[in-house]
């Protein structure tokens, strides 16, 4: 297993634990006699497992963002033939691209414990409210309790609660673990490519060739093909920031690059 998959497990095993350990919490609530003041016990709870999420998180990107951009380094090194990034600093254009990685993966991940916080919460009050509601109704039909097919039915929207990452722009609803394998594998290897990228501009290499690997969709006909790190290079190659990003180095793509001298 490569460090990426290493690291983009880790990160993932994280998040779905923060899952199971918040549905944990909404199977303990006794919902017959959910209270405000229940609620608010709850709450707590709950905010003690995003509070470790989001500890962990941050951890895991201080370590895991220079790694990946060291990573793509040395790539470069070793594709130029110059040597080992242990002896190699970080110029100036890769100290700012982790950064900024850092920077963009952490708002990416605050954005999925910030949903399931906001929406176990509301999910809580809702159900506060229904009990309430039920309790009332109950009373009245001469009834002592909520029936039971009232209480599975909050019990169930509260266990969904937590498992919904985010809804991106196409109206897809995204699971915490699937979103967070996504998102957390996407930005490791553009911090990766951006990494070789800049340590081959550094050094005046203009051009880099795509990996291959067999692809099935529409990266294999980027395959192999030579590419301009910078639109200023001389020669008929694309531009790596002008390709189309749904044919390559896509979300969850696992393609990266080689830089060469000469095309």
């Amino acid at each position: 297993m490569s460090d990426i998959e290493k690291d983009v497990a880790e990160i993932t095993k994280l998040y779905t634990d923060a899952v199971k350990d918040v549905k944990a919490e909404m199977d303990r609530v006794d919902v017959a006699n959910l209270t405000r003041k229940s609620g608010d016990g709850l709450f707590k709870k709950l905010g003690s497992i995003f509070g470790r999420t989001r500890t962990g998180a941050a951890d895991w990107i201080t370590r895991t963002i220079p790694n990946a951009i060291k990573s793509g380094i040395d790539r470069a090194l070793n594709a130029l033939g110059i040597g080992s990034i242990n002896r190699t600093p970080l110029n100036r254009a890769n100290q700012a691209a982790g950064a900024a990685f850092k920077d963009d993966t952490y708002a990416d991940l605050l954005a999925v414990t910030q949903n399931m916080e906001r929406r176990t919460k509301a999910a809580i009050r809702k159900a506060i409210a229904d009990v309430m509601r039920e309790q009332m109704a109950a009373g009245v039909n001469g009834r002592k309790t909520i029936n039971a097919a009232t209480i599975a039915r909050i019990r169930a929207d509260l266990g969904a609660a937590a498992d919904s990452a985010i809804v991106d722009a196409g109206g897809r609803r995204w699971k915490v673990g699937t979103y967070v394998d996504m998102v957390t594998r996407t930005k490791l290897m553009q911090a990766q490519i951006n990494g070789t990228i800049n340590e081959a501009l550094g050094r005046g290499v203009m051009y880099a060739t795509i990996s291959s690997h067999g692809a099935k969709d529409a990266c294999a006909k980027w395959e192999g093909r030579t590419i301009k790190l910078t639109p200023d290079a001389p020669g008929d190659y694309p531009y790596i920031g002008d390709l189309p990003r749904r044919e390559i180095f896509h979300p969850n793509c696992k393609h990266v690059i080689t830089p060469i001298r000469k095309p």
